[in-house]
């Protein structure tokens, strides 16, 4: 958390007093699943870094979580520790397939409560084999709902693009969660990626909802950071989350131990602020 000391207390670097959000109670039982995509068409935002580690606190939280890698890249996969060109099934088949068997292509990774449903650079295929399908934007949904009650949270790490993959994440998805670098160049595309959501909302799946823009590779030294957050929050108000991720050379790190930072350096500042973003998603009810 970034934050100021005050007479009254600690407020935000938009002067919100922050609040405290709690360690999420146990559940009683598991599922049905809330699906949330990490989205934003810019790429280098910071989208599977907050998947893989916003699942990986969730977990730590007893929460089942299910990472969907949906960018052919990858990323999220080898971050997990699943190599992508070993896999024999992929999001790919399940995408193409007339009964998919998502279990069948579900990994576990060295996170308890965590699995991975990987990716690899077939998926850049689908896109051009679902035009002509019909119900072409439920692919997705479709291929997950079978193991809808076997996860409390599904993270479904988009790739860069507003095409039709990330159109099959967000009709599969409840909310969205949109990762937003600190500078000003990724301020101009959010307006778009709102009216792509928005569309959706209204076309496909009446239930989505913007579940929070998180500001991430925060630097507080610089006059500039502050000023995308500020502008930001005078856009969209507390659509933006309280937690906002400050850059350390720690997750890039994690990402080449091919763990999640929480369990790569558990006491770090970056682990503490996803741990803080997971409370902060269960406390706002965006996450069960």
């Amino acid at each position: 958390m970034v934050s100021i000391e005050t007479t009254t207390g600690q407020i935000d670097v938009v002067g919100r007093v922050l609040l405290e959000f709690p360690e999420p109670a146990p559940l009683a039982q598991h599922g049905p699943a809330r699906v949330i995509s990490l989205c934003n068409q810019k790429g280098g935002v910071g989208k599977t870094t907050t998947a893989i580690n916003l699942a990986a606190a969730l977990a730590e939280y007893g929460r089942r979580v299910l990472v969907v890698d949906f960018d052919p890249q990858g990323a999220a996969s080898v971050g997990l520790g699943i190599s992508p060109y070993d896999i024999e099934h992929s999001v790919y088949d399940l995408l193409m397939a007339r009964d998919p068997d998502p279990r069948a292509v579900i990994k576990k990774t060295s996170t308890p409560g965590l699995d991975v449903l990987p990716a690899n650079i077939d998926l850049s295929a689908a896109e051009v084999q679902l035009v002509n399908e019909v119900a072409r934007e439920q692919a997705l949904s479709r291929a997950l709902r079978p193991v809808m009650n076997d996860y409390d949270i599904m993270l479904i790490d988009c790739q860069p693009s507003l095409g039709l993959l990330t159109v099959n994440a967000l009709t599969a998805s409840h909310g969205v969660v949109i990762p937003l670098e600190c500078e000003f160049f990724a301020l101009r595309g959010v307006a778009l990626l709102k009216e792509t959501i928005d569309k959706v909302s209204d076309r496909l799946n009446p239930r989505l909802q913007i579940d929070g823009i998180l500001a991430t590779m925060f630097d507080p030294r610089t006059l500039h950071s502050r000023e995308v957050v500020a502008r930001v929050y005078e856009a969209f108000g507390d659509t933006l989350l309280q937690t906002v991720i400050t850059r350390t050379i720690k997750f890039p790190d994690a990402t080449v131990a091919a763990e999640p930072i929480t369990t790569y350096a558990p006491t770090h500042a970056g682990a503490e602020a996803y741990r803080q973003l997971a409370r902060e998603l269960v406390a706002r009810g965006d996450a069960a």
